[in-house]
């Protein structure tokens, strides 16, 4: 028994909430009618050539006849669509198995599937094509990456001792594309080279890149907010990329990967388990030559291949890379010192002075070192190793600024303003240090002296200092206190008096030892 037409009023009534973007379940839900007869009502529109609003001149019988023609020769053979291209297309962004669904029935207005029936077929299809089709990817949105569990053994040609190198798995959500690289190690540095070498191959950046929770992406693993590995971020910040972790012990989340790994082991490591390499480039030759037979390979269960679908869906989905290649960075933590200086490689760098006992952000690259602080760069010094200490004038505080303008040149300059006693004194106190740094305090406190006393007085005070061998700031600092700076120095214009020895019993005489 045929179903019961559908009232003209509620016909004009959907087209007119469709044309409005209300979503068919909502239409239905309002109208109601089922959403499956108002996505076939829809199509019929499209066919028909109607837009909202309809002309005036189109009253109901003729809206029923465009919408409903009659078919006098009865309903011919089905035509079914290109279910691959249905499929394929399926991933392109912003695509829906509706718009396919119209686009197919303008091709075939007659002889084509309702829109229930072509979407059941198609599920059909796309159980059978792919077994992960619980998750759809869009071109250009995704890139699972991680490490494949089975390495590859690279051999030293001098030693012959052999060692496990790791192997990098990325593939693209859309069309399968996979890329494969074998590094010295499953560590940071080579799983950050690994990922800028994959977006280099692929020819662009996808939207987002799903790693497993290994330490080198994530640290603190967590279902709703996991804590990305700060250099991973660096990176994904660089190429404007989200990093977006599997949630621990859910596979189906990185089915792709899963499944490219499985097929590097079948594809790549299986058939090189015989060869023996003597170095990674040797290694990655090799893989890279079994890496474009498997892109190229065509589909079992659907027409094409990874490399034809990576050029005609991915690639041009794909965001654009950077102009510069990222560098590669750590991060730490680390506490500023009290004298505003913090420690990384045992080599000390100046912070400004007033985040002296702070934590701050630290990124260390091969060259430079950058401070942060509350998420802004507070500095950057070029890189130095080893022993020793970097500092920004502009860091210190204003008296340590003064201080450290007191070079000896300046020094000896006040100095000879002063007088020459003051320059003796001045060049004895650095000559007698085993560094000339170390005498510079002593120096800095003769020379406020003169802001004190005058430079006569200290001119004096020195003076006696020379005669005395009294060179230092505590001496001329008690002469110039007591007033001794203006007494006649030792020796100068006097004449010690002598008289005869005093002649009394009490006195022995030379002859009492004899």
């Amino acid at each position: 028994m045929p179903a019961k037409r559908i009232e003209m009023r509620k016909i004009r009534e959907v087209v007119r909430l469709h044309a409005a973007g209300i979503s068919q379940r909502e239409i239905g839900r309002v109208t109601g009618v089922s959403a499956s007869t108002v996505g076939d009502l829809l199509g019929r529109v499209v066919v028909a050539g109607l837009t909202w609003p309809l002309s005036e001149d189109i009253d109901d019988e003729q809206l029923e006849t465009l919408l409903y023609p009659a078919n006098p020769c009865g309903r011919g053979k089905i035509v079914p669509p290109d279910w691959s291209y249905i499929h394929r297309e399926l991933r392109r962004k912003h695509m829906t198995l509706m718009l396919l669904w119209q686009e197919y029935k303008v091709a075939h207005p007659e002889d084509g599937y309702q829109y229930s029936h072509f979407c059941e077929k198609y599920q059909r299809f796309a159980k059978k094509a792919d077994v992960s089709m619980r998750q759809v990817h869009v071109a250009g949105e995704k890139a699972f990456v991680d490490w494949s569990g089975d390495g590859i053994t690279i051999t030293d040609p001098v030693t012959g001792k052999e060692r496990r190198a790791g192997v990098f798995v990325g593939v693209l959500g859309a069309s399968d594309y996979t890329y494969v690289e074998a590094a010295s190690s499953e560590g940071l540095r080579d799983w950050i080279q690994s990922h800028i070498h994959m977006y280099e191959h692929f020819g662009g950046v996808p939207a987002l890149t799903i790693p497993d929770n290994t330490k080198t992406a994530v640290t603190a693993p967590d279902r709703y907010e996991p804590e990305l590995q700060a250099t991973y971020l660096d990176m994904a910040r660089h190429y404007g990329t989200a990093v977006l972790p599997a949630r621990v012990r859910k596979p189906k989340d990185k089915a792709k990967v899963e499944c490219a790994v499985l097929l590097v082991q079948r594809w790549i490591l299986a058939p090189l388990r015989n060869h023996r390499f003597f170095s990674l480039e040797e290694a990655n030759d090799a893989i890279w030559r079994c890496m474009d037979e498997l892109n190229a390979a065509p589909f079992q269960k659907m027409d094409g291949s990874r490399l034809e679908l990576w050029e005609t869906l991915d690639r041009p989905a794909l965001k654009p890379l950077p102009p510069t290649r990222y560098e590669y960075a750590e991060w730490r933590r680390c506490k500023v010192n009290m004298d505003y200086h913090l420690e990384v490689d045992k080599h000390l760098y100046s912070v400004p002075y007033q985040l002296k006992h702070e934590h701050v952000d630290v990124r260390v690259t091969q060259t430079t070192v950058e401070i942060f602080f509350n998420g802004e760069r507070k500095c950057t010094h070029p890189r130095s190793l080893g022993h020793g200490f970097t500092t920004e004038p502009a860091h210190m505080p204003k008296a340590h600024q003064e201080y450290a303008d007191f070079t000896p040149s300046r020094i000896m300059s006040w100095a000879s303003e002063t007088g020459p006693n003051t320059v003796k004194v001045v060049e004895t106190i650095i000559a007698r240090r085993d560094h000339p740094e170390q005498g510079y305090r002593s120096c800095l406190g003769i020379m406020r002296l003169g802001r004190t006393y005058g430079k006569e007085r200290v001119e004096a005070a020195c003076g006696r200092a020379v005669v005395l061998g009294a060179y230092g700031y505590r001496h001329i600092s008690s002469m110039l206190k007591s007033g001794m700076d203006g007494q006649p120095l030792p020796g100068a214009n006097t004449e010690r008096k002598t008289s005869a020895p005093a002649d009394h019993a009490n006195i022995r005489g030379p002859g009492y030892y004899k």
